[in-house]
């Protein structure tokens, strides 16, 4: 038999599970949302923040003597159990949802106030001893709480995306110091261009995903201003004059971020400005992941009628018909990522565009897709490091034959034969199948001492090199 008990909301009265830790607001929202699946536990670094900003309300309310200082210690001791993962599956609510974040608001709120009850020596739902909107939302609104802890949940979640995005540059680092010396064609428009190095396209690859890491942390420094105290629409309506800098104050201790008011708090209600610039980040990274998940996929292609300058891996049979074959399984799912990450950012744009007057009620999406974005980018950039950057392998034979075979290289010539004579020697070669070298050399354009300096890799790979 399953036991319940009875509360009351602004609709009336309900059955809530007797074991459950959230109430009567909890349950309601999980009936009226059942969107995505996708409940706020989901994403924990997120449940954190709501107890850190309540922590930090009931710390302030304290303070200013708005809340028993009994009750208050009660709120913020649960507050720290929380943060420290209790009870994380009670946080069942849906992330999308209507309301603005009031349901997630009011899933912290009830949680928080039973488990608050408990300390204090009373059952689940007997709010007359300690209330989870007179006590725990004391000074506050989900419009200024509820987007506190978006801002601060995100720097949480940033930080293992930051250090993936680190390891994977680093891996692709340490493959250029593998790779230096293998001398390959570089492509522009997938035609043969000018020779380089396979490490020297490792390195690019570093370079250009450790620019994300310096933006990522500048962003983040735009999400440590937050809105707290503002209450309904930022006038601070039902607060202590001194509470919102109190509350912040205490928010910034308690989480260890450098979190500061919002120098209106009006428009930081109402703004959903960093989070557009968060989210258009996130879709530049996915976009860089994508670009190097289709260059791994090209430069390993074949393995014998394609590319197959690289060798990826093996992670799994590659066909359920054709026996030996082999996939690209793992920049094929990041590639994956990078989409619905893209997508995720159009999303979050029309979020933020369809705000109203002195709120925006789309932020659940934003706060949902912000999240997923967040994790996925993480995890692909994990499993793209581990499960195939380190296990690269270079196919040397493959990478000096297209060099040798290249019309390409006659672009190292044209300085010393000039425009129109590489320009014949080049269709001459494409058409008869000979080598630039062999063309260039029966025609007696360079000796064959001039054409050994001029096509060595050493003169190829570096600016002027060639001039001399």
């Amino acid at each position: 038999m399953n036991m319940t008990r009875i509360e009351h909301d602004l609709l009336g009265d309900r059955e809530v599970p007797a074991d459950a830790w959230y109430g009567v607001q909890t349950l309601r929202a999980v009936e009226n949302f059942p969107i995505t699946g996708v409940p706020i536990s989901h994403f924990p670094h997120f449940v954190a923040a709501l107890a850190m900003v309540k922590a930090a309300a009931a710390r302030a309310n304290r303070d200013l003597g708005l809340i028993a200082p009994q009750k208050a210690e009660a709120i913020i001791a649960a507050c720290k159990e929380i943060v420290a993962g209790r009870l994380n599956d009670q946080f069942v609510v849906d992330l999308i949802q209507g309301g603005a974040g009031t349901s997630t608001n009011m899933n912290a709120n009830e949680v928080i106030a039973n488990l608050a009850l408990e300390k204090l020596g009373h059952p689940k739902g007997a709010y007359a001893h300690l209330h989870p909107n007179d006590d725990v939302n004391r000074s506050q609104s989900t419009n200024d709480a509820y987007p506190t802890a978006v801002c601060l949940g995100l720097q949480f979640a940033a930080e293992p995306l930051v250090a993936a995005i680190a390891s994977l540059q680093q891996a692709l680092s340490e493959k250029g110091r593998e790779f230096a010396d293998v001398i390959k064609m570089g492509r522009t428009q997938l035609q043969d261009a000018v020779p380089m190095t396979l490490g020297q396209e490792f390195d690019a690859f570093a370079v250009n995903l450790g620019e994300d890491v310096d933006r990522i942390g500048e962003i983040l420094r735009l999400l440590c201003e937050v809105n707290l105290g503002g209450t309904a629409i930022g006038t601070g309506l039902n607060t202590h004059p001194d509470y919102a800098v109190l509350a912040v104050r205490h928010l910034a201790e308690i989480s260890g971020k450098p979190v500061v008011p919002a120098a209106n708090l009006i428009e930081a209600t109402s703004d959903m400005g960093a989070f557009v610039l968060f989210s258009g980040l996130l879709k530049r990274l996915a976009i860089k992941l994508s670009k190097l998940a289709n260059d791994l996929r090209l430069l390993s292609s074949g393995p014998r009628a394609g590319l197959g300058e690289i060798v990826l891996p093996a992670m799994q049979p590659g066909s359920s018909i054709m026996p030996g074959k082999v996939n690209p399984v793992i920049p094929e799912a990041v590639n994956q990522v990078a989409y619905q990450v893209i997508g995720n950012d159009l999303a979050v744009t029309l979020a933020a565009e369809a705000g109203q007057l002195q709120l925006n009620a789309m932020e659940p999406l934003i706060v949902y897709n912000l999240f997923s974005s967040i994790k996925m980018l993480a995890t692909a950039c994990r499993i793209l490091e581990e499960r195939c950057i380190r296990g690269i392998r270079a196919n040397r034979e493959q990478c000096r034959r297209h060099v040798e075979q290249s019309i390409g290289i006659v672009t190292a010539l044209v300085p010393h034969i000039g425009y129109a004579n590489a320009t014949r020697i080049a269709a001459e070669a494409l058409a008869s199948g000979a080598t630039v070298r062999e063309l260039v050399a029966a025609e007696g354009l360079l000796t064959p001492a001039e054409l050994d300096r001029l096509l060595s890799p050493q003169a190829m790979l570096s600016p002027a090199a060639g001039i001399a």
